[in-house]
């Protein structure tokens, strides 16, 4: 006679020691112990609300429920693969500690919702902290661009030099990306933080509950509005994963720009040593491998995505085991989310830019060709032909390998006769910056307003 299992009644043959290996899942998900703790304490003091329990029946299986928390929370807990996963271990030990009392617990809910709804509080836990470290993030960004507001460099299309830009423009773009960030994090929350007590197995349950006391309890949004949907939805899953995949590309192109700035080709920004490493062989290296692995790590979340999303597309109504592979992606998610938004705060906080270096290079690119185009069209001239013109000087200053500002006016001239002496004010970078006031451009009011609505947003 096998050793009997929670749910084994009918059950007269052990599980295969393969099979109880290849499908137990306490190994992971008894990350959600303290949500398991949590929505059970809410559903114990439910069912006393409703008279399922007695109020000291409640009592003890909450009583019994922080005694279970703090042997994990202190290491002496001791976690038995043969009992599946997080609510059974936590159940079982339950149960030793108070007695019989703690196999009422169970009363009105199946492991379906139960494990739905710590998932639940879980994914939105986590998320929460990720839209911290986001904003966070975000007002290290504003910090430096702050400081830098004045700073010139190359912006660029298609990796070429195009037009001048402060580098605090540069770093808010960064920042407005990271808010967008934040923002989609709290809509997500929205959903996810959402309680489905009450549904059961699938189809609800014939107890008097009230899911929305367990709501209220938890901190929850609301209750769902149908029980199939309930156990089987992991929407919330799916987007949050895909909040972490558009935060990891966001700060993947941060690092891509780090490591080509970083190169001593360019030589715009001086790492960190904190946030470098040396080569075994070459002693002058210093390389950016934090930006690279954070680059690299990129591609585990958005796996985590594409598995999750191939795990449900084939599902048939309701649960269904497979649904097990949903905290495994999550918890690899998490890991690199939370570490990769903390470890860019503090690399970009030290991050050293070297403004010489970027001053320079705006001498390569004839990034003041628009400024020189649309001077012309100030003279009359329409655009499209502005433009002919403006590239016949460019041309003109590539083949005498000088800048268009160091052109003399007569060689101006002699490709269009409206051009005066005061051109040369046009074509200085900072002139150019200074004139892009619109909102959202790169001039110093521009500039000065984001910083502003970013302040006002982080102080919210």
């Amino acid at each position: 006679m096998a050793e009997k299992k929670m749910w084994g009644g009918r059950f007269r043959q052990a599980t295969a020691a393969l099979v109880e290996e290849y499908t137990q899942s306490v190994s992971f998900d008894r990350a959600l112990y303290a949500q398991d703790i949590a929505g059970s304490k809410a559903h114990a003091r439910m069912l006393a609300k409703q008279g399922v329990l007695t109020a000291d029946e409640a009592a003890r299986i909450v009583e019994g429920l922080d005694m279970v928390l703090a042997e994990i929370e202190g290491g002496t807990f001791v976690w038995r693969r043969e009992l599946e996963d997080v609510h059974m271990n936590i159940e079982s030990r339950l149960t030793e500690l108070v007695g019989d009392v703690g196999k009422k617990l169970h009363t009105g809910r199946s492991r379906n919702d139960q494990v739905a709804l710590d998932f639940r509080l879980f994914v939105s836990d986590r998320i929460r902290a990720w839209r911290g470290l986001a904003r966070d993030l975000v007002g290290v960004l504003a910090e430096r661009a702050g400081e830098h507001a004045t700073t010139l460099l190359p912006g660029c299309t298609h990796m070429q030099p195009a037009q001048p830009v402060s580098l605090g423009h540069h770093l808010l773009a960064y920042a407005w990306m990271l808010r967008r960030d934040a923002e989609r994090l709290a809509d997500c929350d929205r959903r996810a933080r959402v309680c489905p007590l009450g549904a059961a197995a699938l189809a609800g349950t014939t107890y008097p509950l009230d899911p929305a006391f367990v709501a209220e309890q938890l901190d929850m949004y609301g209750t769902f509005r149908n029980s199939m949907d309930a156990v089987s939805d992991r929407d919330f899953v799916l987007e949050s994963l895909f909040c972490g995949a558009t935060i990891m590309a966001h700060l993947s192109r941060l690092c891509e720009e780090i490591i080509i700035w970083a190169n001593p080709a360019f030589g715009f920004v001086r790492l960190p040593d904190a946030y470098a490493t040396g080569s075994s062989i070459m002693p002058q290296k210093k390389n950016p491998d934090v930006a690279e692995i954070m680059r690299g790590k990129t591609g585990r979340v958005y796996g985590a995505l594409t598995a999750m999303l191939t795990t449900v597309k084939g599902l048939p109504m309701t649960y269904n085991r497979d649904m097990q592979e949903d905290k495994e992606p999550f918890l690899d998610c998490d890991r690199t989310v939370s570490a990769s938004l903390e470890i860019m705060a503090g690399m970009l906080r030290e991050l050293g830019f070297n403004e010489g270096r970027m001053r320079a290079a705006l001498r390569a690119g004839f990034l003041n060709a628009t400024e020189l185009a649309d001077y012309l069209v100030g003279k009359g001239i329409p655009f499209r032909e502005a433009h002919h013109l403006t590239g016949a000087a460019v041309a003109l200053a590539e083949e005498r390998n000088v800048t268009l500002e160091e052109l003399p006016l007569a060689d101006l001239q002699s490709i269009c006769d409206r051009i005066g002496d005061d051109v040369y004010p046009v074509l200085d970078p900072a002139a150019a910056v200074a004139r892009r006031e619109m909102p959202g451009g790169t001039g110093p009011a521009s500039v000065a307003a984001q910083l502003a609505e970013l302040a006002d947003w982080l102080e919210d």
